[in-house]
């Protein structure tokens, strides 16, 4: 589950929901804990995380919606001081997830990657390589890993396929510290039929073992299970490429509740799957 659902709960109170449902993991947005950033977090505040999510039996599995506070931070920004800005704070962000027992740094963040007007793509993608690399390498020693996440052109002119991503991988060297998103929604965006998000999957099966992390929504931007998109032939076709990495729940409409949506998800999810 991605905490962000619980906004209104302690960590302590969405862990031992979370738990209780059936999940077995959570996975964190850091303005969430720590709104001006994670470099001005309070000292063992993850750590201090990791402990209340491990009381209640879950684990951390990483990080999430990293770019979106401290304000000013930007992937392709034409601004040197301001790439090298956001650099550093990418390496903080490995400390963060390796702090708190997690391995995994979900690359996100529209709004903080979109290419300026008139910049051209391949520039776009040289600079976030340079951007990237420093955090990348710094995550190669801590074990982690970064999933590079294709979003659609609703919300970013940048890094919109899988295609672009394995790209950017590449371009980054394509080691263990590096994967590839999967977002059902972005997934729906670029198949041919939208309620279909196996296809994307099945089109790249050649790359697999690049994919990294599955987040399950639904095109509608709600659970999973509460619209039109079918995740049993997702699912089918992620065993069919040797998927076997984690599941998380994130949801943009949330207007049926953090409890409804937490335990209906799990519920689709797992019949979806053909889990008991």
């Amino acid at each position: 589950m991605c905490n962000e659902l619980f906004a209104d709960w302690t960590l302590e109170q969405a862990c031992r929901r979370c738990a209780e449902l059936g999940y077995a993991g959570l996975e964190l947005a850091p303005f969430t804990l720590a709104p001006q950033g994670l470099d001005r977090a309070a000292p063992g505040l993850l750590r201090q995380a990791r402990r209340t999510a491990a009381a209640c039996g879950l684990e951390l599995i990483g990080l999430h919606w990293l770019l979106v506070g401290p304000q000013g931070l930007h992937l392709t920004s034409p601004d040197a001081a301001v790439r090298r800005r956001t650099a550093g704070y990418l390496c903080t962000l490995v400390e963060g997830c390796a702090e708190m027992g997690g391995r995994l740094l979900v690359l996100g963040s529209p709004k903080q990657r979109s290419l300026a007007p008139g910049q051209a793509r391949a520039d776009g993608l040289a600079l976030a390589a340079e951007t990237l690399r420093p955090a990348v390498e710094r995550a190669a020693a801590a074990g982690l890993r970064w999933c590079l996440e294709p979003l659609p052109a609703v919300d970013t002119n940048f890094l919109n396929t899988l295609q672009e991503c394995l790209e950017l991988d590449r371009l980054l060297g394509g080691g263990p510290a590096l994967g590839v998103q999967l977002d059902a929604k972005s997934l729906c965006a670029e198949a041919a039929d939208p309620r279909r998000p196996e296809g994307p999957v099945l089109a790249h099966a050649a790359d697999a073992g690049r994919f990294a992390h599955l987040h399950a929504n639904d095109r509608n931007l709600g659970a999973p299970g509460s619209g039109d998109v079918d995740f049993g032939p997702l699912f089918a076709a992620l065993r069919q490429v040797g998927y076997a990495g984690w599941t998380s729940v994130e949801v943009f409409d949330t207007r049926a509740g953090a409890e409804a949506i937490a335990r209906d998800s799990l519920a689709y999810l797992r019949s979806a799957l053909g889990a008991p």
